[in-house]
């Protein structure tokens, strides 16, 4: 089992879109990075742990948790000319880009936003907050997972 973080822009879709859904499942669509496509379509399994951070907002900060429940799979928006991450040079025959799906497990009853991740000394060294590290989808340790779970009193976070 690994762990990710993953970021979206609370406007364009948050954690409570996530949890509104039919049983709180969603593709991570968009990627237009090729190392985070890299991680989705490569490394990313069924039942690794997904830190949900809401960026480019008022507080970025980790605010939940989901579950990938579907491994790497082209990514159908950059086929849709009506799509907004619509790319002509993906096909059916060569994908480009691909997707995830994942399903919300909880809110941090105490997100963590970037001051206190720069004051933990297991998070202070997670890549969200490097310089220049823009990456939607990057890897994070067990120990900073754990660490996000015992700040927040979460024992399970799938119940």
């Amino acid at each position: 089992m690994k762990y990710w973080l993953m970021k979206s822009e609370p406007s364009c879709f948050s954690l409570d879109d996530l949890k509104n859904l039919p049983q709180g499942t969603d593709h991570w669509d968009g990627v237009r990075n090729y190392q985070a496509r890299n991680l989705l379509r490569d490394e990313i399994k069924v039942g690794d742990g997904v830190l949900f951070y809401h960026s480019n907002c008022p507080e970025p900060a980790i605010v939940g948790l989901a579950q990938v429940v579907r491994e790497g799979y082209p990514d159908h928006t950059a086929l849709d000319p009506r799509e907004k991450h619509f790319d002509p040079r993906a096909s059916d025959d060569r994908p480009i880009w691909y997707v995830v799906d994942i399903q919300y497990l909880c809110h941090l009853p105490h997100p963590l936003n970037r001051d206190d991740l720069r004051q933990h000394p297991f998070l202070s060294e997670m890549g969200v907050l490097r310089k220049g590290n823009r990456l939607s989808v990057q890897p994070v340790t067990e120990a900073q997972w754990l660490e996000v779970l015992s700040i927040n009193g979460i024992v399970d976070p799938e119940k």
